[in-house]
């Protein structure tokens, strides 16, 4: 009989209910510090004014301070699912939100400093700048990555509805990934044959597809959870679940068909 090498995972509302770990904790408020971040350069924009779509502009910093910081949220919540082991998780989740914060606090600087933070290669800051940004998003995918495989190796514990709903959601976030290294390419590609400008716009086709499918992994395991807390029947929770990831893929084909379309 084979003897698992993983810890007893708690079950569903157990997980939800025992006091969080202080690598949790640290995920938890590094989040909300990167959200808060975000709504405050929503101010910022609100009084300052100026284009909200473009390489410089407010957009930036509040889109992500808002998007990283839930994510970071949601991935330290929906990975107490998986069978991974908890000193490999916490690595892995620390190490996660410190590249949120670094990949957040360029994009920022560099929203202060009134330039582009992306793909910009002007000066030898803004290239260190542009290259951190960059390194990171592979960190990004790498951490990532691990989760999702994880996810599919083990079936995930949790509420009915729960595996379905964390699978899909790492599936579709690779998705993200894949659209996020992209972008970068093509840009980078751009810069390095002398066509800036057209490597600051060249993305847009693919930002829709990157952030419906970035955010799957919150969505669905939250509406699992949530209907754990209702009065439903688990072989409901479950249809509706599937109703739910089909759906979403649904609006993942349609981002990416506009993407084709136009790119």
């Amino acid at each position: 009989m084979a003897v698992s090498t993983f810890p007893p995972r708690p079950s569903a509302l157990s997980a939800h209910a025992r006091a969080l770990r202080p690598a949790e904790r640290l995920c938890h408020a590094t989040g909300l510090l990167l959200v808060l971040s975000g709504l405050a350069h929503l101010v910022v924009f609100a009084v300052d004014g100026g284009p909200w779509d473009g390489p410089v502009s407010w957009r930036k910093p509040v889109t992500f301070g808002l998007s990283f910081g839930l994510t970071l949220i949601a991935l330290t919540w929906v990975t107490s699912y998986l069978r991974v082991g908890e000193r490999l998780r916490t690595a892995l989740l620390v190490v996660f939100a410190a590249d949120c914060v670094v990949e957040v606090g360029g994009i920022t600087l560099q929203a202060w400093r009134r330039v582009p933070s992306h793909l910009n290669m002007e000066t030898p800051f803004d290239t260190a700048v542009s290259m951190t940004l960059a390194v990171g998003g592979g960190v990004l995918v790498v951490l990532l990555t691990t989760f999702a495989v994880v996810s599919f190796r083990q079936r995930p514990t949790g509420p009915a509805g729960m595996a379905l709903a964390l699978r899909s959601g790492f599936a579709i976030l690779l998705i993200a990934l894949a659209s996020g290294a992209a972008m970068i390419a093509r840009g980078v590609v751009l810069t390095r044959t002398g066509h800036q400008q057209a490597a600051y716009h060249s993305t847009a086709p693919l930002k829709p597809l990157h952030g419906v499918s970035l955010h799957a992994v919150l969505v669905l395991p939250a509406l699992a959870w949530l209907l754990s807390r209702t009065s439903f029947g688990e072989p409901a929770r479950r249809r509706i679940v599937t109703a739910a990831v089909a759906a979403y893929a649904a609006a993942v084909v349609g981002a990416g068909i506009w993407a084709a379309l136009t790119y």
